[in-house]
């Protein structure tokens, strides 16, 4: 039997479920360390002030309904945190445990420093990145303030951060000296996209085809792209290369849902894909002749790492966090350069030499995995 040490908050997954939305990135890394971590780890869940550690027991059960979801997924889970509150705390003792924070979850609650040392663990927290406080205007009135507190709970009490990229580690480290409060271990371990599926089939195209994926948010940019294929509609007419975009829709991108909901100029040239699973998007990626990225700011890039992994060239934003996990394969452009993505666009059409120096450059990328993720994760972890 594998010993227990760690406690793992899946409030996040809890809620996500709960919801029945498709799973976002940062929630895919959440199931990540659900699969790596449930053997050895008793279950945490927030609601507001109210917390709960539950048995081992518990904890096997709700991890295992967490991976299934489904019919009943409420019915049951309500079920199982009223028997895991009414059985009290586990009968072990926790103290000097490792607590793992993986999404962001309670942390502008500001009575979870003052429990986490009551319980006398060790906390550790995955910082996916600081975009609400560097770049507010992409996100929901008051995130940033929010944020803020999330970043300052890890500042406070953290045992050890681990950091997606060096860009997030260096932004995080930043903001502790501007704040003037300690800076914790951190360790960096790049993401991995999730475990390979099958690609389904999707419709044939006679036109050349460009993938966008992400939730349709203002800081991804998918506004460019729109106006650059309302160019290139009138222009083209029936040749106007086919943009599928896959995502759900998100926040601060009300210009984004008009066009695609009432504009005739995209209407045949632009798919928008809100419920897409991960064979489907496979598939169009596939398909692609070139994955765009032309995002104002990122943490990281799963979907880069998957075009590049299924030999699809990248047309990116030139971000510290593209170069990092990407090298120079991708042809890096300026957010706000309309010219220099449509010369791009209508070069990768067809065969350009910038498009095949990519084909050719992808030989060399090694993929980021899991394992390696979580090798290097074991092992730091051992050393707090």
């Amino acid at each position: 039997m594998v010993q227990r040490d760690l406690l793992l908050d899946v409030t996040r997954l809890v809620w996500r479920v709960w919801s029945g939305r498709l799973p976002t990135g940062i929630d895919r890394v959440c199931l990540a360390y659900l699969e790596h971590y449930a053997p050895r780890a008793l279950a945490v869940v927030q609601r507001q002030e109210l917390r709960l550690v539950l048995s081992a027991r518990h904890s096997a059960e709700l991890f295992a309904l967490l991976r299934t979801g489904g019919p009943g997924f409420r019915r049951r889970l309500t079920t199982l945190l009223a028997a895991a509150a009414l059985s009290g705390k586990p009968r072990q003792s926790t103290r000097g445990w490792t607590y793992l924070n993986i999404g962001h979850t309670g942390l502008d609650s500001p009575g979870l420093t003052a429990w986490l040392r009551k319980q006398q663990w060790k906390p550790v927290y995955l910082v996916h990145d600081l975009i609400p406080i560097s770049h507010p205007e992409f996100c929901r009135p008051g995130e940033s303030k929010r944020h803020r507190q999330r970043m300052r709970t890890v500042l406070d009490s953290a045992a050890g951060v681990i950091a997606n990229s060096a860009a997030t580690r260096d932004a995080l480290l930043e903001f502790a000296r501007r704040e003037r409060r300690p800076e914790p271990p951190c360790e960096v371990a790049w993401l991995a996209s999730p475990d390979e599926v099958d690609a389904a089939p999707v419709p044939p195209s006679n036109r050349p085809t460009f993938v966008m994926i992400g939730t349709i948010e203002g800081r991804k940019n998918h506004l460019l792209l729109l106006h650059l294929w309302e160019r290139l509609a009138k222009e083209l007419g029936p040749a106007t290369p086919k943009l599928v975009l896959i995502g759900q829709r998100g926040w601060e991108a009300d210009e984004v849902f008009a066009l695609l909901d009432r504009s005739p100029r995209l209407k045949g040239y632009v798919r928008e894909l809100g419920r897409c699973d991960d064979a489907t998007m496979l598939g169009w990626l596939d398909q692609a002749r070139a994955l765009l990225m032309p995002s104002f700011i990122e943490g990281f890039g799963i979907p880069v790492i998957e075009a590049l992994q299924r030999g699809v060239p990248v047309i990116a934003t030139d971000l510290p966090v593209f170069r990092e996990i990407a090298g120079d394969i991708p042809l890096y452009l300026d957010p706000l350069d309309g010219q220099g993505w449509e010369a791009a666009i209508r070069a990768y059409c067809g065969d350009a030499p910038d498009r095949l120096r990519q084909l050719a450059a992808m030989a060399s990328f090694r993929t980021p995995t899991w394992e390696d993720h979580f090798a290097k994760v074991d092992g730091w972890l051992a050393t707090l």
